[in-house]
C-alpha cells in the first residue's frame, strides 16, 4: 500500500499541474477597490476611476459597465508577450450574460438577433487564448459592443492583432480600449436598448528596453469604410479630450504628459 501511495502521490501533483495550466489563471486575482487609483491597484492600464462606475473583474480584464446604455464605458487589460503564444480555440464558445451581474441589466443575444450588428468583442478572444477560462470571459456581454460586421472583420481586427504583435516586441503592452457613444446616430437595438457606438478606440502604452515610454491611441467609427493605422491614430492626450477619459493615470507626473501628448510612429512601426 505504502509503494502504491508512493506511485499515485506524483501522478495526483503532475494532474494537479495539468488541471490548472488548463483551467488556472497566469494573473493573480484582482480586488479593486471603488476609488482606488492605478496607483494603488498596480494596474498601468487602469483610467481614473469616477464615481458610480460598476467595475467587473475578470481574470484577463476589467470592464467598467454602463447599465444605462448596456455596452462597456471601457475594457483594460495588459498583455504580455508570454500570453500572445496561448492556442485556446474560440470554437463553440457563446456569448453570455455576465454572471458577476446577476440581477443587473445586461445585454442579452436576443438583442443582437436580426439586427444587422456582430457582436464585437474589446478584449479580442485571441488575447486571451492562453487560458480556457479566460477566453470564456471574453464572451460576458460586459465585453461586447455592437460593431459593424466589416469593421469587426477588417480594420480593427488587424489593429487587435498589431497589438499582439507590439506586445511580442515590447514584452508587454497596456491596454484600454472601448465605445464612443458621440451622437449616437445609430440609435439602439433589441428589446432592451443596447446603444450602438459612433466609433471605437484603443489606448495603448508600452515601456521600451531603454525604460522609456511611448503611447498611441486609435479611433475607427463604426462603419464599413477602410481605415489605415497611420490615418486613425492620435495622441493620447486627444483621446482623453475626445472621450472624458483620464487614460494612465498610474504614469509618474513628470513623464505622462510629455508620454501622452507625443506620437512615435518609429515606436510603434507605423509609417
Amino acid at each position: 500500500m505504502k509503494k502504491l501511495k508512493k506511485l499515485i502521490a506524483p501522478v495526483l501533483v503532475i494532474l494537479a499541474g495539468v488541471l490548472y495550466w488548463l483551467f488556472g489563471y497566469d494573473k493573480p486575482e484582482l480586488s479593486i477597490e471603488p476609488n482606488a487609483s492605478p496607483v494603488e491597484t498596480g494596474l498601468m492600464e487602469m483610467p481614473a476611476l469616477t464615481s458610480g462606475e460598476r467595475l467587473v473583474e475578470h481574470g484577463a480584464y476589467v470592464s467598467s459597465y454602463n447599465t444605462e446604455t448596456l455596452i462597456p464605458n471601457w475594457v483594460a487589460y495588459e498583455l504580455t508577450a508570454a500570453e500572445t503564444e496561448g492556442d485556446r480555440s474560440r470554437e463553440g464558445r457563446e456569448f453570455r450574460m455576465d454572471p458577476q451581474l446577476k440581477g443587473v441589466p445586461q445585454a442579452m443575444r436576443e438583442d443582437y438577433a436580426g439586427s444587422g450588428w456582430t457582436k464585437g468583442h474589446l478584449m479580442p478572444a485571441a488575447d486571451a487564448a492562453f487560458n480556457s477560462t479566460a477566453m470564456g470571459e471574453t464572451f460576458y456581454f460586459t465585453n461586447i459592443c455592437p460593431q459593424h460586421e466589416t469593421l469587426n472583420a477588417g480594420d480593427w481586427q488587424y489593429l487587435e492583432k498589431r497589438v499582439r504583435q507590439w506586445a511580442k516586441r515590447y514584452g508587454s503592452v497596456w491596454v484600454v480600449t472601448g465605445p464612443i457613444v458621440g451622437e449616437n446616430r445609430y440609435g439602439t437595438i433589441g428589446e432592451r436598448d443596447v446603444v450602438v457606438p459612433d466609433a471605437f478606440f484603443k489606448a495603448l502604452l508600452v515601456r521600451k528596453n531603454n525604460g522609456s515610454y511611448s503611447a498611441i491611441a486609435f479611433v475607427m467609427d463604426n462603419d464599413g469604410e477602410r481605415y489605415y493605422l497611420k490615418d486613425c491614430c492620435l495622441s493620447v492626450n486627444d483621446l482623453e479630450a475626445l472621450t472624458g477619459l483620464d487614460l494612465f493615470p498610474g504614469l509618474d507626473d513628470t513623464v505622462e504628459e510629455k508620454v501622452e501628448a507625443t506620437v512615435r510612429l518609429s515606436d510603434w512601426g507605423i509609417r
